[in-house]
C-alpha cells in the first residue's frame, strides 16, 4: 500500500509534506472522529453509494456535521483520484470535530478537520487472494461502540501486532469466547453450505462487503445464520474468510496454527470473491 503525493485538506489539494493541522485538533487529542475506506477500481470510486450511507451514520452517532454535500464530497474524492492519477486502490477520508482548547465535553460550533488522500495497491488481483491467508485470536479490548468507525484504533493497533509477531496476516477478536471480528476486517466462517457471520449490533462495524456478502451468499446458494460463532467453529469450519476495502475477500486456510479444511481457499469463497469483484468491476466499467 502506498499513499500518493497529493492529499485533500480543508478545502484545499496540497503536497502530503505540506498539510498541517493543529496540535489541539480533537481528533489528535481525543480521537474525536471518523474516517472510511472507499476502493478505487478503474480510477473510480466501487461501493459508492454504501459508502455514503455509512460515512453519515457514522457521523451521526458522534453528532458530527460537515457542510460539505454528498455531490461536494464525490467531487472532491474524484479530483483526488484524477490528481494522483490513481487506477487501483482506496481513498481513506477521516473526519474530526476540530480544532479546540482541550475539553472532554464535545464542544459545539467547530469548524470540522476534513481529510482525504488516496493509496495504490491491487484490490482485484490481491496477490493473496488465491493462497488464502493465516489468523490469529487475540481477546477484544475495544470499546462498546464498535458500530461506529472511530479513529479511535489502538485496541485494533494492539490486536494487529499480535498477528505480525505470529506472522499471520490477520487478528479475530475473541470476547467472552465469540468472535466478533477481525482487526481490520470482517469475519465470516461456512459450514454445511451455510454462511455464518455474527449479526450486527453496537459490537460490530456495519462492514459494506459484509452487506453485499450476505446478498451474493444467497445468489449461489448458501443458507445465511447470523449467530456469534466460536474459535473452536472456526478450526472446525469448512471455509473461513474475510472482507474489507483494500482486498474486498481472502480466505483464511491457517488459523491459530491449525490447519482449515484441506488447507485451500474453499469453492464458495472462491464464487463470492468472484461475484464481488464482477460488482466492483460493473460500478467502475
Amino acid at each position: 500500500m502506498q499513499e500518493k503525493e497529493i492529499v485533500f485538506l480543508n478545502g484545499e489539494f496540497v503536497k502530503s509534506n505540506e498539510a498541517k493541522i493543529s496540535i489541539f485538533d480533537r481528533g489528535f487529542i481525543f480521537g474525536d472522529g471518523i474516517y472510511e475506506v472507499v476502493p478505487i477500481i478503474n480510477f473510480k470510486m466501487a461501493d459508492k453509494e454504501e459508502f455514503f450511507e455509512r460515512l453519515e451514520r457514522s457521523m451521526k452517532q458522534i453528532d458530527l456535521k460537515i457542510t460539505y454535500s454528498k455531490e461536494e464530497f464525490e467531487n472532491i474524492i474524484k479530483e483526488l483520484i484524477t490528481q494522483n492519477s490513481l487506477k487501483e486502490g482506496g481513498v481513506y477520508i477521516q473526519i474530526t470535530r476540530g480544532v479546540a482548547s482541550r475539553n472532554f465535553a464535545l464542544l459545539k460550533g467547530l469548524t470540522p478537520t476534513v481529510v482525504a488522500f488516496v493509496f495504490e495497491c491491487k484490490v482485484v488481483d490481491h496477490e493473496l487472494s488465491k493462497q488464502g491467508v493465516s489468523i490469529v485470536s487475540t481477546a477484544d479490548l475495544r470499546w462498546k461502540r464498535r458500530d461506529i468507525k472511530s479513529i479511535s484504533l489502538l485496541a485494533q493497533c494492539l490486536a494487529k501486532e499480535e498477528a505480525i509477531k505470529a506472522k499471520a496476516f490477520e487478528a479475530f477478536m475473541v470476547e467472552n469466547t465469540w468472535v466478533t471480528e477481525a482487526s481490520s476486517s470482517s469475519a465470516f466462517i461456512i459450514k454445511d453450505d451455510t454462511l455464518i457471520t455474527k449479526p450486527f449490533s453496537n459490537e460490530i462495524l456495519p462492514g459494506i462487503r459484509r452487506k453485499n456478502i450476505l446478498n451474493f451468499a444467497k445468489d449461489i446458494g448458501l443458507k445465511i445464520n447470523q449467530r456469534a460463532f466460536s474459535m473452536k467453529e472456526v478450526y472446525e469450519a469448512d471455509e473461513v474468510f474475510i472482507s474489507a476495502a483494500t482486498f474486498l475477500i481472502l480466505g483464511v486456510i491457517k488459523a491459530d496454527s491449525k490447519i482449515i479444511k484441506d488447507g485451500k481457499v474453499g469453492f464458495y469463497t472462491q464464487q463470492l470473491r468472484k461475484k464481488y469483484v464482477e460488482k466492483v468491476i460493473n460500478e467502475t466499467l
